[in-house]
């Protein structure tokens, strides 16, 4: 390349003067190392432990699980909203679950049928 070219200035071609150098960081005060991202914090925030009361016995359980009694406790009171969050977990938490079971294996007829489609494709 010659020089004209190298100091030509457009569309993706900056002027010489105001490129990075070689080796120079275009966010120099960037993230810093170390930090973490709102899922991360969240996961940790709630798995720690904490102390709670139930009945007479002092208990030590994350705060996920504190947070899960006190939702149910409060649904079995008769609180609708808590009530209507709790089966909206159960529905999406166990759906996935009863998905997967209720998936017959395939019978030695079915097993048939798909390889006789599958040569017939295959022969097209």
């Amino acid at each position: 390349m010659s020089e004209q070219e190298d100091d030509k200035v457009g569309y993706r071609k900056p002027p010489a003067g105001t490129r990075f150098k070689p080796g120079q960081s275009g966010n120099p005060n960037g993230r810093p190392k170390g930090s973490v991202n709102l899922k991360t914090d969240l996961r940790s925030e709630l798995s720690e432990k904490i102390r709670i009361r139930e009945g007479e016995r002092s208990l030590k359980v994350s705060k996920q699980r504190a947070m899960l009694k006190a939702l149910v406790a409060k649904a079995l009171k008769g609180d609708a909203r808590a009530a209507n969050v709790v089966l909206t977990l159960v529905g999406r938490l166990f759906e996935a679950e009863a998905v997967a079971e209720q998936v017959p294996a395939l019978t030695s007829d079915d097993q048939a049928i798909l390889e006789r489609f599958l040569a017939r494709r295959l022969a097209e």
